[in-house]
């Protein structure tokens, strides 16, 4: 260092120490100085407080950015109805669940078990519709919920590997990434497997620091499997037993005699095994589906064909890698783009000097890219694939970010405002009623229903022509029926005296040769893809040519099952209240996602 400069920049920093006159701590400010970094190490903390001032100002910040994005969460929580096809779905699997009381089988319908997903985020989902009502916001809380836990979760990692600010802009970097942020408030079950692999990966950091850690972290590994168990089944200790199993190959440090594995497996299956068996005892068949079909054929066959409950999801192999560039909007960019401007700033050998190969470092690393190279190789992949990567993704990030500028890392800060401000514009401007109709969602039909009923006990008839929406089945409580073609003129003529209704597919009304002779006055009620028709002008002479197709998404007929095994109907719960405008851009992505 040229000794010319060494006053001006003995001036410029010793006034981070207490008095700007102790001139004993404006020399060790200069002698810091002028040591390499070599000697004394950029993570030494008396040199990082010289190098800049602290980052505990832009805590503020973030708790403000994250302040309001979970205020716009919660709203679009509130104003959005459930979009076809996935949320819907699971919705009325926990309403089915509230209402019979039958806490061991899901119920895809009446009379048809729901083999594809364990029953955790069910149980929590039809707890909060007991709680609270057959709401939009009950069946999604406990997915917030669940990504409080996780962001908690991910800022005790964050205190213990990088500090309070790096935990803090962890947990900003995982709520506002697109996964995270939409995940958050959807009805699915991928928030559950999140908090069971994060809580995971705690555990670990907690043994591997302190191997005489109290006994409840080292047995917390195998709880969190139990509950991933429980959450999306076999496929919770993959993603945790693999990253795992590489780390302790890599690093022997960790120790095989650290974590107790015979009592903590003991454990894992006293947590999930028994439910396993009683859904199989209850409904024989669950145990070959949901392990055989769901996990290896669903794995390793592209062209899936067994799947009960709608479709084989199939993209080319390693479509991971492009679904995780957008699950981690705009956050995976702000990572590239910092990564190539180190490497483009140093060589190799510098770089790998600098970098921190701590073994938590390491095992954020794997814990980050095995779901990617895992689901690589998949047959069939979804975007919520890439959520457990997301955590430790968070945490390397703000690690990286919380070491830059102040001003930097205050202006990148605002990055996290990308997705809420985006969905509180959507929300508003779908205030539009041709936007609200255009969604694919049968709430403000059933409402409308609803409200023309005479005032009776019992609700008006609703069939649906074709296929029965989910959201239909959902918001009318059940009581929402699909008739085809040959049914319309026995269903007229049982509801003479009763307030009934049709739904008929525009795009049925609009084939020609479709309905030969149906004479229809104007529809009551019109959204995007239905016309809603009172029977009693509907003319009675009627030819059907053929049976109806659906203009809605095709919902295979799932595996009906006797009917010894079908729960009690009982009557319907009470509602969440009227919909209000809903946000049109946010959800779409729901569309696509699995059983």
């Amino acid at each position: 260092m040229p000794f010319d400069n060494l006053a001006l920049r003995i001036r410029r920093y010793s006034g981070h120490a207490q008095t700007t006159s102790d001139t004993r701590t404006t020399a060790i400010c200069g002698i810091a100085l002028c040591i390499p970094n070599t000697i004394l190490p950029a993570h030494t903390p008396f040199h990082r407080q010289i190098r800049k001032p602290p980052l505990n100002r832009i805590s503020q910040p973030i708790f403000a950015l994250l302040f309001i994005a979970t205020l716009i969460r919660m709203l679009a929580m509130l104003l959005i109805p459930l979009v076809e096809t996935t949320e819907p779905r699971y919705a009325e699997i926990a309403r089915i669940m509230a209402e019979t009381g039958d806490w061991i089988t899901p119920w895809f319908d009446y009379g048809t078990p729901f083999w594809g997903k364990p029953p955790l985020s069910f149980w929590s989902q039809a707890a909060a519709i007991k709680a609270l009502g057959a709401s939009e916001f009950a069946v999604r809380l406990p997915s917030l919920l669940a990504t409080l836990a996780i962001c908690a979760f991910i800022f005790r990692i964050g205190i213990l590997l990088a500090g309070r600010t790096a935990a803090w802009f962890a947990v900003l970097i995982y709520f506002t990434s697109a996964s995270g942020y939409l995940l958050s408030g959807a009805v699915l079950t991928d928030p559950f497997l999140t908090l069971a692999t994060t809580l995971a990966l705690l555990s670990i950091i907690k043994m591997y620091r302190d191997p005489e850690c109290a006994a409840v972290w080292r047995y917390t590994l195998f709880l969190a499997l139990g509950i991933g168990l429980l959450a999306k089944g076999p496929i919770a200790v993959v993603l945790v037993g693999g990253p795992l199993g590489l780390w302790l190959v890599l690093d022997w440090r960790a120790g095989f005699r650290v974590i107790p594995w015979l009592t903590g497996v003991a454990l894992m299956l006293l947590i999930a095994l028994p439910w396993y068996i009683a859904a199989e005892l209850k409904t024989s068949g669950f145990l070959d589906y949901f392990i055989v079909g769901e996990h290896f054929k669903r794995f390793l066959d592209p062209g899936w064909n067994g799947d009960l409950y709608g479709s084989a999801h199939r993209y080319a192999r390693g479509t991971i890698w492009w679904f995780a560039t957008w699950a981690t909007l705009p956050w995976g960019f702000i990572a590239l783009a910092l990564f190539f401007k180190r490497l483009l700033r140093s060589n190799s050998a510098n770089i790998s000097r600098q970098s921190n190969r701590s073994g938590e470092t390491v095992l954020l690393l794997l814990w980050t890219l095995w779901p990617l190279v895992f689901f690589t190789f998949a047959g069939n992949v979804l975007w919520t694939y890439v959520q457990p990567a997301l955590p430790p993704f968070a945490i390397l990030l703000a690690s990286v970010i919380t070491r830059l500028s102040p001003g930097r890392v205050t202006g990148l800060a605002y990055a996290a405002l990308v997705l809420p401000i985006g969905t509180l514009v959507l929300t508003l401007a779908s205030g539009n009623a041709n936007w609200g109709n255009d969604l694919k969602t049968e709430k403000s039909l059933v409402e409308y229903v609803a409200s023309h009923a005479p005032h009776s006990h019992r609700p008006p008839a609703l069939y649906y022509l074709g296929d029965l929406p989910f959201s239909a089945r959902f918001y009318s409580h059940g009581h929402a029926r699909h008739i085809d073609g040959k049914q319309i003129s026995a269903v007229i003529e049982e509801s003479r005296n009763l307030p009934s209704y049709v739904a008929i597919p525009n795009r049925e009304l609009a084939r020609p040769g479709m309905i030969s002779t149906l004479n229809l006055s104007e529809p009551v009620f019109q959204n995007g893809r239905y016309s809603l028709f009172e029977f009693d002008r509907i003319d009675q002479k009627i030819a059907w040519n053929g049976g109806a197709s659906s203009a809605n998404e095709s919902h295979e007929s799932p595996r009906q099952v006797s009917s010894s095994t079908r729960p009690p109907k009982s009557p319907g719960l009470r509602s969440g209240g009227k919909w209000l405008p809903s946000m049109v851009g946010l959800l779409p992505l729901l569309h696509t996602q699995g059983p």
